[in-house]
């Protein structure tokens, strides 16, 4: 007679192969690089400066993280009610976030997209561009920047 035995194996609960996988990559907090900080756009510990010159009368930047000559710098970008930012474009992807006003935002070859406070908006790298900031009020936007802060005047690029 032929007779089949089955060998009971202890199962693993699922949690456990999580906490022995967990285990392996548990190490010291590291000391920080720098200090964690916040900003406001009224903060008065920001140093506001001027804008290139093709930009509209009233621009300013603040750098809030970082240094804009190297990768990965953020900034304040504010210009007054009712300013017309030109066609331009950076030679960076800028990640966007309208802090105040109304800006509407038109990238060569889509829509314009009309931020209001707390959009999110995304530019990728060499995309010419254009922005007016609306009739209520300065406009403020974040922008982070993965390379280097620039921003190229491009009355020449197709529109």
């Amino acid at each position: 007679m032929y007779s089949q035995t089955r060998t009971r194996r202890p199962r693993a609960s699922g949690l456990m192969p999580a906490l022995l996988l967990f285990g392996s990559f548990v190490v010291a907090p590291a000391t920080a690089q720098e200090p964690p900080l916040s900003r406001t756009a009224g903060d008065a510990a920001l140093k506001w400066g001027a804008c290139p010159d093709f930009m509209p009368k009233g621009c300013e930047i603040a750098v809030l993280h970082g240094d804009p000559a190297k990768n990965n710098a953020d900034v304040f970008f504010k210009v007054p009610a009712n300013a017309v930012i030109p066609r331009h474009w950076h030679t960076s992807a800028e990640r966007m976030v309208l802090v105040a006003g109304e800006l509407h935002l038109t990238y060569d070859g889509h829509e314009t997209a009309v931020l209001k406070p707390g959009t999110y908006a995304y530019g990728p790298a060499r995309l010419p561009h254009r922005a007016a900031c609306g009739q209520a009020g300065s406009c403020i936007l974040f922008i982070a920047f993965e390379s280097p802060v620039d921003a190229v005047a491009s009355d020449d690029a197709q529109k």
